[in-house]
């Protein structure tokens, strides 16, 4: 039996990129130590994951100051929602199969 494996998305194969797209996906934005927080990882693995995302055009990037504090936050694009979305109904035919 062949299993079709054309439709996941090799950027979203890390568990921390998953993780991060899925949080993103039903969340308007997240900051980046609720992600860190949420995701169990450190600083820099995180910040290395979201770089890869952003640069894929998948996740925005929100740089602003709560009161004298600077606080990132991170919201999905609507490209990578579709790509997102693909990869997850890929993952359920794969399931499904």
């Amino acid at each position: 039996m062949k299993t079709d494996i054309s439709g996941l998305n090799k950027l979203f194969e890390n568990r921390v990129r998953l993780g991060v797209m899925s949080i993103l996906i039903v969340n308007n934005s997240c900051d980046f130590n609720d992600l860190k927080e949420s995701l169990g990882v450190t600083d820099g693995n995180l910040a290395s994951h979201l770089k890869a995302l952003e640069e894929n055009n998948v996740i925005m990037v929100n740089k602003q100051f709560i009161g004298r504090k600077p606080n990132t936050s991170y919201s999905i694009t609507e490209s990578g929602s579709l790509l997102f979305r693909s990869h997850i109904n890929a993952l359920e035919n794969l399931i499904n199969s």
